[in-house]
């Protein structure tokens, strides 16, 4: 199998990944809820996970990050903790349903900011989207479908101009492309992409200062007699048994990165970006979405070939080459909208470092392939 779907999940990780959950699901307990040798070795764990994810963003005090589940966890999490019905909220078309679901939830009072043809956010008429109410901005700081990464700089200085809380979804940012603290009030990632850890891993990075509301509660191994959760990171967000397991290979996917540097690992994904377009830049019913060859931007190339629909072209890449993609519509319903694929759909590649120069040429004479067929 050649995998080109690495922003759903990295399934390629780096070596100690597998080793590590494997380890720890033999020797490690319930972290902080006792003293004995199973409990601490699950909590030296949480702890150099989240030592790990600091490092990487230059985060000065781990216990900033608050682990979760996914990227999913974390937003809901926090639009839930920070967003009330009567509030008014700025967002984006080019937003995830994780980001955009839980708002509709709140039932708060939604504006957008529209997109150009390329994917880039087009913040013209970002001073006209304010009202009064208006309390957060939240943003995606990588599209999934087409990979542009957004300009973080002018929404963050907005929001400090008018007094809003910025919420940037690093989901496929984090560990392809650089994210510090400073870029937003709140920072949601997910550990399975680019991060090269398990399923079932992310996190909220966040400082003490926001307000937030408790949502999830329960056991945290401590203040057991009080009735409420405690409402300062990371306790506010981690009530119940941490994923020691998964975050014990959450660290070593992201000690890896460390390692390499986000610069070689971003370099490599992108020579094969450039590869793969050169590659495919000639055939005549095939059109590019976003712009994927902008260095700054991530390893996703989103394409369809004309009169097929994205599921024909991603089945024909999977059953006559084993080619594994993502058609569809990205859960990325409003970006669809804008560039008219809601029926079509798209046909999404994203590369990782682990994938090679071969794979990617056997990419393009399979998609070759499949274009010609559809021009005959």
């Amino acid at each position: 199998m050649i995998y080109f779907d690495n922003s759903a999940t990295t399934l390629m990780k780096p070596e100690g990944v597998a080793e590590a959950v494997s380890f720890a699901i033999l020797h490690y307990g319930n972290a902080g809820r006792s003293f004995h040798e199973a409990m601490l070795d699950a909590g030296r764990a949480v702890y150099l996970a989240r030592a790990e994810v600091a490092k990487l963003i230059g985060l000065d005090n781990p216990l900033h990050i608050a682990f979760t589940s996914s990227a999913t966890e974390s937003l809901n999490l926090v639009i839930e903790s920070l967003i009330r019905k009567e509030d008014a909220v700025i967002t984006t078309v080019l937003e995830h349903n994780s980001v955009l679901r839980p708002l509709y939830r709140t039932g708060c009072d939604l504006s957008f900011i529209n997109c150009d043809d390329k994917g880039y956010l087009d913040l013209s008429n970002l001073r006209d989207l304010l009202k009064p109410n208006t309390k957060c901005l939240i943003a995606t700081h990588g599209s999934n479908v087409t990979g542009v990464v957004t300009d973080w700089q002018p929404l963050k200085a907005f929001c400090q101009d008018h007094g809003l809380i910025f919420i940037l979804d690093a989901s496929q940012t984090m560990g392809g492309t650089p994210v510090s603290p400073d870029m937003a009030d709140v920072i949601c990632f997910t550990g399975h992409k680019g991060l090269f850890g398990p399923q079932g891993t992310g996190g909220i990075i966040a400082g003490d200062n926001l307000g937030f509301s408790v949502v999830k509660t329960g056991g945290t191994g401590i203040n057991t007699f009080d009735h409420s959760q405690g409402t300062v990171m990371p306790d506010v967000f981690e009530a119940g048994t941490p994923n020691s397991h998964g975050l014990a290979g959450l660290r070593k996917g992201v000690e890896f990165i460390n390692e390499i540097g986000i610069a070689k690992i971003h370099e490599k994904e992108m020579a094969l970006v450039g590869q793969f377009c050169e590659g495919l830049k000639d055939l005549p019913n095939l059109r590019f979405y976003g712009d994927p060859t902008f260095p700054n931007n991530l390893a996703i190339v989103s394409i369809n070939i004309a009169g097929k629909n994205s599921q024909e072209v991603a089945t024909a890449l999977w059953e006559h080459y084993e080619i594994a993609t993502r058609p569809g519509g990205h859960c990325a319903p409003l970006l669809h909208q804008r560039f008219g694929t809601m029926e079509q759909g798209m046909v999404r590649f994203s590369f990782s470092y682990f994938n090679t120069e071969e794979e990617i040429e056997v990419g393009i004479q399979a998609l070759s392939a499949i274009a010609q067929e559809a021009e005959a």
